[in-house]
C-alpha cells in the first residue's frame, strides 16, 4: 500500500504529494515543523506539541489557516491511513505560496507518519560521544528558541558531529553558554541535582525536556534552570540528552573528556525509567478517554 500524507485539505500517495514551487518554505524557509511520536496510536503530548507551534506562528507571523482540532484530525487521519501505532510523525506549515498575495494566501500544511524506527539499544546502555559544536547561537536571532524549516545550520553541525563518530553536536551562544543539541535539550547532572539552560537562553522549548521538568517535581528531584557553560559540562557528573524521539539519550564522552566514570549513571537510568513510563501511562489514558466517548 503507498504511503499517505496529509497535504492541506487531504489524504494523497506520498508520490502524489505536491507543493508550489513559490512555496515560501521552500524558498525561504518561513514555516515551523514538529516531531512527533505514538505509542499505541496515540500520540504523545500533542496539546504540548500544537501549543509551540501556534506560539511560534504567532511570534514569527506564519500564517495560521488550520485549527488545532483541524490539524489534530489531520495528523490522526495519517496515522489510520498508514495503519501505524507506533510512528515518527512530521508536521511542516509554510507561510505559505509566496504567488498569492498576503490576503489570500493560505498556509501550507504536511503530515507525514512512518513507522518508528529507534536509535540504536546500545547508545542508551552505554551512551554516546558528543562533539562540541564550532558555531554560535545568536539570542538577538529571530528564529531563536522556534523550530522552523531553516534548520540548515543544524543539520551541518549535526553532520560533521557524525563524522566523527558522535551523535550530537552541543550548541553555546555567541557569550559561551550552553545552549543545547542540534535536536536535543541537554540536561547536567551533579551532586544529585539536575541542571539545564533556561528557556530565555534562548533554546527550544522541547517537549522531551518539559517532560523531564515534570518528572523531576513528582520524584523530588532537584531542578535548576541556569546559565551553564563548558567548565559546567567538563565537571558533570552525568549529561543526557532529549527529545521525543531518542527520549533520554546518556552521554557518556564530549569529545576526548569522559563524562563521569564513563558509565551510564544512576540518575539518568532512573528517569530513563521514569520517562518511559510517564508516556506510557499518558498515552494509556488518553486512549480510554477517547473510547469512552
Amino acid at each position: 500500500m503507498p504511503e499517505k500524507v496529509f497535504l492541506n485539505d487531504k489524504l494523497v500517495d506520498i508520490a502524489k504529494a505536491c507543493i508550489s514551487v513559490t512555496d515560501s518554505g521552500f524558498l525561504y524557509g518561513a514555516g515551523l515543523f514538529e516531531t512527533m511520536r505514538s505509542y499505541g496510536g496515540v500520540v504523545f503530548a500533542l496539546k504540548d506539541h500544537l501549543d509551540r507551534l501556534f506560539f511560534s506562528a504567532r511570534a514569527l507571523s506564519i500564517n495560521r489557516t488550520y485549527d488545532r482540532k483541524y490539524i489534530t484530525d489531520a495528523i490522526y487521519k495519517v496515522l489510520r491511513a498508514n495503519k501505524l501505532t507506533d510512528a515518527r510523525l512530521r508536521l511542516t506549515m509554510t507561510n505559505g505560496p509566496m504567488s498569492q498575495s498576503d490576503d489570500h494566501r493560505k498556509s501550507t500544511l504536511l503530515i507525514t507518519a512512518t513507522k518508528l524506527q529507534p536509535y540504536p539499544a546500545e547508545y542508551y546502555k552505554k551512551g554516546v560521544l558528543v562533539m562540541l559544536c564550532p558555531f554560535r547561537q545568536n539570542a538577538g536571532e529571530p528564529t531563536c528558541g522556534h523550530k522552523t524549516t531553516s534548520y540548515f545550520s543544524r543539520m551541518i553541525a549535526l553532520n560533521r558531529a557524525h563524522q566523527k563518530r558522535a551523535a550530537e553536536a552541543l550548541w553555546f551562544t555567541v557569550d559561551n553558554r550552553l545552549a543545547e543539541g542540534s535536536i536535543s535539550n541537554v540536561f547536567l547532572v551533579k551532586d544529585s541535582v539536575l541542571y539545564t539552560a533556561p528557556i530565555e537562553t534562548p533554546v527550544l522549548a522541547g517537549v522531551a525536556r518539559k517532560t523531564v521538568c515534570q518528572i523531576a517535581l513528582k520524584n523530588s528531584i532537584k531542578l535548576v534552570e541556569k546559565e551553564l557553560y563548558i567548565d559546567d559540562v567538563l565537571a558533570a557528573d552525568e549529561i543526557f540528552l532529549t527529545n521525543v524521539i531518542m527520549q533520554i539519550m546518556p552521554v557518556t564522552a564530549v569529545e576526548k573528556h569522559t563524562v563521569g566514570d564513563g558509565k551510564v549513571g544512576t540518575m539518568v537510568k532512573k528517569l530513563q525509567k521514569d520517562f518511559d513510563e510517564f508516556i506510557k501511562k499518558e498515552c494509556q489514558t488518553r486512549n480510554k478517554c477517547e473510547q469512552s466517548k
